[in-house]
C-alpha cells in the first residue's frame, strides 16, 4: 500500500511539485532540494529529501552536537539552530508540509512509510537507549501519530510516548485515523494538539 500509494500521490501531485520547485527556485535560487541522513527500520541510514527552506549558504552547516549520557532526555525539544535561516517562501513551505512532499519518493523506493514515527536525525538516534531504539522497529514515517499530537511543540518523551504507543498498535485503521486528521491538520496549517 505503501509502494502503491506514494506512486499514485507522486503521479497526481506531479503538477503541484514541478511549480513548488519553480516557485523554490525564483524565490531561493538553487538547490531546489535538501537532503539529510536519518535513522530509518533496524537503525538503517538513508537519506531523507526534503524541498529546501532554509538559506543555500546554511544548507552544509554543521548542525547539532550532542552530549547526553545513555539516552535522549525525556525533557528534550528540538529547536533550530540560531544561525539557520528560513526563506520567506519556506515559511510557507513548512507551515503547510509542502517541504515534506519529497519525501513520497523515500516511501516509493522503501526507506520510508506513509505512517510511522518520524525519521529522526542520526546525531539523536546515536544516544537512543535501548526502550527509545523500539521506535526504530518499524519503518519510519512522513507523518505519525506522535505528529498529530503535537508535532514539534511536544518534548521528546511525549513524542517517544506516542511513538512506542503506534509500534505497539500498528493497524490499517490507526494509519487511516492519522492520515486523516494530518490532511485535516495540513489544510489548517495548525500543527499543535
Amino acid at each position: 500500500m505503501d509502494i502503491l500509494g506514494s506512486f499514485i500521490l507522486l503521479v497526481i501531485l506531479s503538477p503541484f511539485l514541478l511549480i513548488f520547485s519553480i516557485i523554490s527556485y525564483f524565490v531561493s535560487g538553487f538547490p531546489i532540494f535538501f537532503y539529510q541522513l536519518r535513522g530509518g527500520r533496524h537503525e538503517r541510514i538513508f537519506f531523507i529529501w526534503k524541498f529546501r527552506t532554509m538559506d543555500s549558504s546554511d544548507v552544509d552547516s554543521p548542525g547539532h552536537s550532542y552530549q547526553w549520557g545513555y539516552e535522549v532526555p525525556q525533557n528534550f525539544t528540538f529547536e533550530k539552530p540560531d544561525h539557520i535561516k528560513i526563506t520567506k517562501v519556506g515559511k510557507i513551505y513548512r507551515k503547510y508540509s509542502i517541504d515534506e512532499l519529497p519525501q513520497l519518493w523515500n516511501v516509493l523506493i522503501g526507506d520510508m512509510s506513509l505512517v510511522g514515527p518520524r525519521p529522526e536525525m542520526i546525531e539523536i538516534t546515536t544516544h537512543y537507549s535501548p526502550i527509545q531504539k523500539k521506535r526504530l522497529l518499524m519503518r519510519p514515517g512522513i507523518t505519525g501519530y506522535a505528529q498529530i499530537r503535537g508535532r514539534s511543540t511536544i518534548t521528546h518523551g511525549e513524542k517517544l510516548k506516542y511513538d512506542l504507543y503506534y509500534v505497539e498498535n500498528c493497524s490499517f485503521f490507526l494509519d487511516l485515523k492519522i492520515l486523516i486528521n494530518t490532511f485535516w491538520i495540513v489544510v489548517t496549517g495548525k500543527w499543535s494538539s
